[in-house]
């Protein structure tokens, strides 16, 4: 096969969950919003710094938003098993749109108290609790069991463009225009997707008829995932990753300011190289998604996070402090990609808005406990120390809970799911 050929089989493969015209839609429609996304969380976790000149409260920012989804998100998985994803969806959207014009004229009339950020703040956290599992377990009506995998990544890939983009755009906005343009252009993206949403012809399977309440759903749910020995050690994975390895949104901040003796600019790049680098792996991971789930990824990306986490500690230099957030963006991506994978396929239809509603506790809800920690660490220690106690407490955390599952972790490295 010559060059060109190899080419455009990579690029095939790549792009295959692009075949669907629903999901490409759907897709196309993320594209934009989540731009917007971008642009109000890295405006917003500015304007809070810099009004409060708190890591504490930069931290009580996160946990507004995902103490909601650690508190619900089990119950609204069965209430997406119940109910039209689509709809449900068109729903959600609509409210986070709300959300973004109230946080534009707040700050644009200068009324940007930080108890009324907090409550916006908790107000996005209850209207993700429903959307996040939605929009997750819709992926498969969209595509099918086939290509779940690379629509998984080539959602990534969107998700971590906008990471690179948005802040950067985010800050030179801010600088232009202030944190209430950033909040007004996001709730003008969410027009996108709401009417990508309103296009899709995809008929959703039957809904399972529920003849028992919404609780013994969510226990029906949880005792099929704690009958899978994989999809145990694959939440076990999750949750302590989600909870001390995600935190580099309230953790970059302070560390540009405090350590590094820089502003906005250095922040919103430092943030645009760890969507660069989950961009990397979002592209690697959606062309390695036809040879299936490689369960070796989760921890073998584990560790190399936890490695990197630690050795941030001793970074002074900015351009050291970019390659390695790149580092991590990229394993990050790895990480995340194939513990969705490997949910979304050992989940039968009847458990899998539930099964995915424990991916957004995991991976969302966790974020209360570790953007909380991140913040008392830095607030007691300083900027320097957010990573490296981070790294330190996932590290302990795996080895203490896992290390009676070392023969099981041993057939990960030996097959693919």
């Amino acid at each position: 096969m010559s060059l060109i050929g190899k080419g455009r089989s990579i690029l095939a493969a790549v792009f295959v969950s692009l075949r669907h015209r629903d999901f490409r839609i759907f897709w196309i429609g993320q594209c934009v919003s989540l731009m917007g996304t971008w642009m109000q969380r890295t405006a917003l976790v500015w304007l809070v710094y810099t009004i409060t000149n708190s890591p504490f409260k930069v931290g009580l920012v996160g946990v507004a938003q995902y103490l909601p989804i650690l508190l619900f998100t089990l119950f609204s998985g069965a209430i997406v098993d119940r109910f039209s994803k689509r709809r449900l969806l068109i729903v959600t959207q609509s409210l986070l749109m709300l959300q973004a014009l109230a946080l534009a004229l707040l700050t644009f009339f200068h009324c940007e108290q930080y108890w009324l950020l907090l409550l916006l703040c908790t107000a996005l956290g209850l209207t993700t609790t429903v959307d996040m599992p939605a929009r997750l377990s819709f992926f498969m009506d969209l595509v099918g069991k086939e290509d779940i995998m690379n629509a998984v990544s080539l959602n990534s890939t969107i998700v971590n463009l906008a990471r690179i983009i948005g802040p950067a755009a985010a800050g030179i906005v801010m600088e232009l225009g202030g944190a209430s343009v950033c909040f007004f252009i996001n709730a003008v993206s969410f027009l996108a997707v709401i009417f990508s949403l309103t296009r899709i012809k995809t008929v959703e399977k039957p809904s399972f008829p529920r003849t028992q309440n919404v609780v013994a759903d969510v226990k029906e749910g949880l005792d099929y995932i704690r009958g899978s020995e994989t999809l145990v050690i694959n939440g076990i994975f999750l949750s302590v990753l989600c909870t001390f390895a995600m935190n580099s949104d309230v953790i970059i901040p302070v560390f540009a300011r405090t350590v590094l003796g820089m502003g906005a600019g250095a922040y919103t790049r430092l943030l645009s190289a760890v969507g660069l680098g989950s961009l990397i792996g979002a592209v690697v991971m959606a062309g390695l998604a036809r040879y299936g789930v490689r369960k070796w990824f989760l921890p073998a990306a584990a560790a190399g996070e936890t490695i990197i986490l630690i050795a941030m500690g001793l970074c002074r230099s900015y351009g050291l402090v970019l390659v390695m957030v790149t580092l991590l963006g990229i394993l990050n991506l790895m990480f995340l990609n194939s513990g969705n994978s490997i949910f979304q396929l050992y989940a039968p239809e009847k458990y899998r808005g539930r099964v995915m509603s424990v991916y957004a506790l995991i991976t969302v809800g966790s974020t209360t406990f570790g953007n909380f920690y991140a913040g008392v660490v830095m607030q007691a220690f300083g900027g320097w120390a957010g990573w490296p106690f981070c790294g330190i407490a996932a590290g302990l955390s795996l080895w203490l809970l896992l290390r009676k599952k070392r023969a099981v972790l041993k057939s990960w490295f030996k097959q693919s799911a």
